[in-house]
């Protein structure tokens, strides 16, 4: 375990000290006042819309023992009633926080496992932590901080941990680069690159390449990538400086899942690891998780443990809030709430599993994909036919785009009366309200900035 110092993250920093004591120990960090801790330092994050430095008063008063700003107001209401309080200045807070995060990754020597991919990063996370902490005592991203503010306050939070598990999200090229950088893991997981962000990337291929960024500040890496993904199959064909473990269902692979059997709420399949045939048992329905499940295989292997550990780890594991997540309201109806976020590839996923179960009725509840650009028309179309594929027998759909996918899903053959479509999520839900009864399935799925989420709570009442 190793805590940083004041005077350690002057260093790095090149921070003024404006009060206080360069040997106090700065052994937890904070950017929120809300939920700040007696001793933590706070530091003042500056974005957009919203400045920290306003704020460097009431985390000190609410107990922060150091605080680290980029502007202060300081005088003789300022500081001086807080003596016993340290204080920091640095020309820029944020950039300060990716170095005071790579000191603090460079006391440790230990498995830092790296997540990215258009869909199931989180997922794909939470399986592997689990199996990891069967072996090592593993600090994973909470929730979905996977960005330049969460990744870098996630690593701040080591202290005797063995292993650490990070998803690395991103927008544009340059954000998986400099997560990275900061994380410097040693093992790197691709699982899939599809459509997300395509409005700002213009390409598939320009997907793959930034979530490469991911090897850029990795210390001679283990890449783990899904085989069944066409682009990571045909990057590995091309590249063999690298180390690359390959898992898969349908395309050959190192390690491939055997005798699958989907279920309504888990599935199973068998594999060899460590050269003795397992089976396993997925606590979470459809066939996406049996890939995730093998990706944790993959890092099982490498890290040498054991094979009942394995499968303990996997069948123990813990889907972060609002992936996959089933509720059953008082009337018998279930809701599959899958709207934190949403893709082409994740639509087609839940639609499938969907598709999959037994129930009186299926019911798409279907939001705006977001960041799409260009393509927005034609990936929401393809929603559309996706929706009539898997057989929904009702399609409510509510977003400025979302307008697409219920005109296709009527031009593929989805007969109209079965088809909603809703200028306001008020109006969705309340005809939802009244349509849900006992024995029915109710998919909600959409972009984060959807908010389809609030749905669920909504629809108990």
């Amino acid at each position: 375990m190793k805590n940083l110092s004041v005077r350690e993250i002057m260093q790095v920093t090149k921070a003024e000290l404006i009060q206080g004591d360069p040997d106090l120990i700065c052994k937890s960090f904070s950017k929120d006042t809300r939920t700040i801790e007696k001793g933590d330092t706070y530091i003042a994050i500056k974005g957009d819309k919203f400045d920290g430095n306003l704020f460097w008063k009431q985390a000190l008063e609410k107990g922060a023992d150091c605080v680290i700003v980029s502007e202060i107001s300081y005088g003789e209401k300022g500081g001086m009633a807080f003596p016993d309080k340290t204080i920091l200045k640095v020309k820029d807070t944020l950039e300060a926080l990716y170095e005071i995060a790579k000191l603090k990754r460079s006391f440790y020597q230990i498995p830092v496992i790296a997540i990215t991919g258009s869909v199931g990063k989180t997922s794909t996370k939470d399986i592997i932590a689990s199996v990891v902490s069967q072996k090592y005592k593993t600090l994973k991203t909470i929730g979905n901080n996977n960005n330049n503010i969460g990744l870098p306050f996630t690593i701040l939070k080591l202290q005797d941990e063995e292993a650490i598990v990070l998803e690395m999200g991103m927008n544009h090229f340059g954000e998986i680069r400099l997560l990275s950088q900061i994380a410097k893991p040693n093992i790197c997981i691709i699982t899939n690159i599809g459509t997300s962000h395509i409005g700002n990337l213009g390409f598939r291929e320009n997907i793959l390449k930034a979530k490469l960024e991911i090897l850029e500040g990795a210390e001679n890496p283990t890449i783990i990538i899904n085989q069944d993904n066409d682009l990571l199959h045909k990057w590995k064909e091309e590249n063999n400086q690298y180390k690359i473990i390959t898992y898969g269902i349908y395309e050959p692979s190192e390690l491939m899942a055997q005798q699958v059997m989907l279920q309504e709420n888990s599935s199973e399949f068998t594999c060899e690891v460590h050269k003795e045939n397992v089976k396993i048992k997925v606590p979470v329905g459809g066939e996406y998780f049996i890939s995730n499940s093998l990706c944790a295989i993959c890092v099982g292997e490498l890290l040498d443990i054991e094979n009942n550990k394995i499968k303990k780890g996997i069948e123990e594991f813990e889907l972060t809030k609002r992936r996959m997540e089933i509720t059953e309201l008082d009337n018998g109806a279930k809701i599959i709430n899958d709207a934190y976020n949403a893709s082409l590839e994740s639509m087609q996923v839940s639609l499938q599993y969907v598709s999959k179960l037994k129930a009186s009725r299926k019911i798409a509840v279907l939001g705006d994909m977001l960041e799409l650009g260009e393509y927005t028309k034609e990936l929401h179309e393809k929603v559309g036919e996706e929706v009539y594929k898997n057989q929904m027998d009702l399609l409510m759909c509510q977003g400025k785009n979302a307008k697409y996918i219920a005109k296709k899903a009527k031009e593929s053959g989805m007969p109209e009366k079965n088809i909603y479509y809703f200028e306001t999520k008020d109006e969705m839900e309340n005809k939802l309200k009244e349509m849900i009864r006992s024995g029915d399935v109710v998919l909600l799925k959409a972009s984060n900035g959807m908010r389809f989420f609030d749905l669920v709570e909504r629809l108990k009442i």
